[in-house]
């Protein structure tokens, strides 16, 4: 049987017969879970992402205007993940109106409780990032990774309403990731056998996460070998690739991530318990192991997933050149990207090729794409393998650079010399 969880005065105190009925409620969650989880105590924390924010059926949402309802706030910063639709174009959405209705009070629902309403799986590039070291609360698979690997802070992949409960307490379950002796790296991931060129490349960051993701098991991996100035876009891929893939929630990156200064640092002074060596032909399997498709077919283009940066906009638009788009090209982001992109009129200068900028959601968490199925091209390795179960659409994986030329020819291109 688990063990009781060690309480403070202040957390006893608000679990006493009229204390407010709101922090209560959220409280005795995080405190059995805790218990469940055989954490000693609770931790501190600093922030949070509440992940459940799309409408999944009368259950959560009910979580959540309960929690209102009794008077509940968040007690740190925290930012909503993305909804089930685009609030500023729900129309894009193949929803009732009862259904979209059903989807804003999810959405109204967290705002209720004083969260941030950014709708962003990518809240780190929305102005959210905890400093190295924060404990946090969040939620959303590729935010977890992105949080603890490349920013240093310290979170356990959180679920849907457990997160947003920890936001009211102000603290989460001491266990997991929170703890310093569990984030020692005993992977070691070894990519000396691969080509600058391919490391250089930004479509080698989402297949190396999806290869992690299905290799890393419960073990927490660092690399060697990989160039010490990784772009964050790539960083943001590999993560999200890893945690859709697997249950990774840190990885670290010899002189790129925060605690990994060494491999001796990351694996605290340690041997790895494990390691592999990582070949071209293991990453080409991971790459292929990404399409559902074959052939030269294409119905759709999307891209953003994570959210895209406004930089991984503009390069869409540059890339594109003078062409127009044969297919629909849609990218998911959030509003402070299309904020961005308005001051210059690129955010007009994409519609024009024809891009549907999807924001508050995207195409795999929303009806965005035509029913009846298709083969939908894309960047993301969580995109390529959510894909086919949430939108009925087959995915084929490629780099932007072959996103673009697909959707300019209308029909699959692929630059295989690439991967060589």
């Amino acid at each position: 049987m688990a063990a009781m969880v060690d309480l403070t005065p202040d957390q006893r105190a608000a679990l006493a017969p009229g204390a407010p009925p709101g922090r209560a409620m959220a409280l005795r969650i995080v405190v059995e879970a805790a218990r469940l989880l055989g954490a000693p105590s609770l931790v501190p924390i600093r922030s949070a992402h509440a992940d459940g924010c799309i409408y999944h059926g009368p259950g959560g949402l009910k979580v959540v205007e309960r929690l209102a309802d009794l008077g509940a706030r968040v007690a740190v910063p925290t930012t909503c993940n993305v909804g089930a639709i685009d609030l500023l174009h729900p129309e894009v959405a193949r929803l009732s109106e009862t259904e979209k209705a059903l989807a804003r009070r999810q959405m109204d629902g967290h705002v209720a409780l004083g969260c941030t309403p950014s709708w962003t799986c990518a809240p780190y590039q929305a102005g959210h990032r905890p400093a190295p070291g924060d404990q946090v609360a969040w939620g959303e698979s590729n935010a977890v990774a992105f949080v603890n690997a490349v920013l240093g802070a310290r979170t356990n992949r959180y679920g849907d309403y457990l997160d947003v409960c920890c936001a009211i307490a102000g603290a989460a379950p001491f266990s997991g990731l929170h703890v310093t002796e569990n984030r020692r790296a005993t992977l070691r991931v070894d990519t000396a056998a691969l080509s600058d060129g391919l490391k250089a490349r930004a479509a080698f960051y989402p297949v190396l996460g999806a290869w992690l993701g299905r290799a890393a098991g419960a073990d927490v991996a660092v690399f060697t070998g990989l160039p010490a100035a990784i772009p964050e876009d790539s960083l943001k891929a590999l993560g999200a690739g890893a945690a859709a893939t697997g249950e990774v929630g840190l990885f670290h990156i010899v002189g790129t991530t925060p605690e990994a200064p060494s491999l001796d640092a990351a694996c605290q002074g340690q041997p790895p318990a494990r390691h592999i060596t990582l070949t071209p032909d293991m990453v080409r399997a991971a790459r292929d192991a990404l399409s559902t498709a074959t052939g030269e077919a294409l119905d759709c283009v999307a891209v953003g997933s994570p959210h895209y940066s406004a930089a991984q906009c503009r390069a869409v638009l540059a890339l594109a050149g003078r062409e127009r788009f044969r297919v629909p090209f849609h990218i998911c982001t959030h509003r402070k990207v299309m904020d961005d992109l308005a001051r210059d009129g690129a955010d007009r200068a994409l519609a024009d090729k024809g891009v549907n900028l999807v924001v508050d959601t995207c195409v795999v968490v929303a009806p965005v794409l035509p029913p009846g199925g298709g083969v939908m091209m894309t960047d993301s390795a969580k995109f390529a393998h959510y894909g086919k179960g949430n939108t009925g659409h087959d995915a084929l994986f490629g780099a932007v650079e072959d996103c673009v030329a697909s959707a300019i020819a209308g029909r699959v291109v692929r630059h295989e010399a690439a991967w060589a």
